[in-house]
C-alpha cells in the first residue's frame, strides 16, 4: 500500500477540518481558558499528592509462573486481567484493597503478549499470542468463546470503542481487523515499516499506528486511507494511549521521551523527560488528568497531564513491562521483570502489583 496525502478521502478531510475549526476561540478567550486550566491543574496536583501521601502502598499478587507482559482492567473496574510468558491469562476480582484470583485461562500455545477488554462489556476480553491466534474469553463461563487464526506471531491488540472490531498486529507488520461478532477478518493491511502499538481514537473514525521510524501513522476508519504521518520521535515510537476524555493521546519512544498530543490539532503540546530508558508502557487515569509511564528505569513516573509536572513516583526493583490505571479510582496495576532469583530470591515470578493502596492497609 503506497501512502500519499492526495489519496485521502475528501470526506475524511472535512471531518477532521470540522473538528479542528468548528469553534476556535478568540485570543483573549484562549488566554483565559489557559489560565483557568493552570489553576485547576494546580488544585488537582496538590489534591492528588495529598492522596498519594496517604495511599502510596504497593502490594504484590501471585498471578503466573513466568513474567507478566500485559495487564488491563475491565470497563467497570471490577476485574483485572494479566497475560504472561507462561502462555496463560489470569483474571482477578478487586475486593476493597486486594486482588483475588478468579480464574486462569489456558489454551494458547505460546506467550500471551497483550490483552484488552471489551470497551463496554465487562465480561469479555481478548488475548494476543505468539502462537498466531487470538482468543476471546467470557469470564462468566471461563471458556474460550472463539479462536481466530492469524498470519503471524501476534504482539499488539486493541478493541474498537464501538466494540465491533478487534485489531491485532503481528511481528511481520501485518494488522488484521477482525469482526468481534462473526470472528472473521474484515480487512488486513501489510505495512512496509515496523508496526508497534496500535489504537483507535475515541470517536472510532481514525486508526493510529506507532512505528519503528518514530512516526505516528493516522488512517481513516473504516476506509484505512492515510490521513497524516507525524514525525513524532527521532527513534522508534513504541506505545500509544488515548485519554478517556478524548482531548489528548500520548506516545512513548526509544528516545526515553513521552509526548502528549492534542487530538484535534494533531500537535505535540508537551513532553515528559524524566525516564532514561525506552518508554515501554503508558496509561491515563480515569479522569485523564494523570499519565503513568514506565521503562527499564526502576520507577514509574506519574505526571500531571496539564502541567507535565511529576506528581508521584512509584519505586520498582526491576524494569516495568506494563501499567494500567483503574477506570474509576486512582489505583495503578503494573507488572515488572520479576523473574525469580534475578532480583530477589524471596519474590515469586509472575506477580501483578497494585499501587495506590492505603498506607495502613
Amino acid at each position: 500500500m503506497v501512502f500519499h496525502r492526495e489519496s485521502v478521502y475528501f470526506s475524511v478531510f472535512l471531518r477532521v477540518a470540522r473538528r479542528r475549526w468548528s469553534s476556535v476561540p478568540g485570543k483573549k478567550h484562549r488566554a483565559s481558558l489557559k489560565e483557568a486550566a493552570v489553576k485547576m491543574a494546580s488544585s488537582y496536583f496538590h489534591e492528588m499528592q495529598e492522596n498519594f501521601r496517604n495511599n502510596n502502598k504497593s502490594r504484590e499478587f501471585p498471578a503466573h509462573s513466568a513474567k507478566v507482559h500485559s495487564v488491563a482492567w475491565s470497563c467497570d473496574g471490577r476485574r483485572l486481567a494479566s497475560g504472561s510468558f507462561d502462555k496463560t491469562a489470569s483474571v482477578f476480582v478487586l475486593e476493597k484493597d486486594r486482588l483475588v484470583k478468579e480464574n486462569n485461562y489456558r489454551g494458547h500455545g505460546d506467550s500471551v503478549d497483550q490483552l484488552c477488554w471489551h470497551p463496554t462489556n465487562p465480561d469479555l476480553f481478548v488475548t494476543a499470542s505468539g502462537d498466531k491466534t487470538i482468543r476471546i474469553w467470557d469470564v462468566r463461563t471461563t471458556k474460550c468463546m472463539a479462536t481466530v487464526s492469524t498470519k503471524g506471531e501476534n504482539i499488539n491488540i486493541c478493541w474498537s470503542p464501538d466494540g465491533q472490531t478487534i485489531a491485532v498486529g503481528n511481528k511481520d507488520d501485518v494488522v488484521t481487523f477482525i469482526d468481534a461478532k462473526t470472528h472473521r477478518p474484515r480487512a488486513e493491511e501489510q505495512f512496509k515499516f515496523e508496526v508497534n502499538e496500535i489504537s483507535w481514537n475515541n470517536d472510532n473514525d481514525m486508526f493510529f499506528l506507532t512505528n519503528g521510524n518514530g512516526c505516528i501513522n493516522i488512517l481513516s476508519y473504516p476506509e484505512l486511507k492515510l490521513i497524516q504521518s507525524i514525525n513524532a520521535h527521532p527513534s522508534n515510537c513504541i506505545c500509544i494511549k488515548f485519554d478517556p476524555t478524548g482531548k489528548y493521546f500520548a506516545t512513548g519512544s526509544a528516545d526515553a521521551l513521552v509526548s502528549l498530543w492534542d487530538v484535534d490539532e494533531l500537535v505535540c503540546v508537551r513532553c515528559f523527560s524524566r525516564l532514561d530508558w525506552p518508554v515501554r508502557t503508558l496509561s491515563f487515569s480515569h479522569d485523564g488528568k494523570m499519565l503513568a509511564s514506565a521503562s527499564e528505569d526502576h520507577f514509574i513516573d506519574i505526571a500531571e497531564v496539564e502541567t507535565g509536572e511529576k506528581l508521584w513516583e512509584v519505586q520498582c526493583e526491576s524494569p516495568t513491562f506494563t501499567v494500567a490505571w483503574h477506570p474509576k479510582r486512582p489505583l495503578l496495576a503494573y507488572a515488572c521483570d520479576d523473574k525469580e532469583g534475578k532480583y530477589d530470591s524471596n519474590r515469586e515470578a509472575g506477580t501483578v502489583k497494585l499501587f495506590g493502596l492505603p498506607n495502613d492497609s
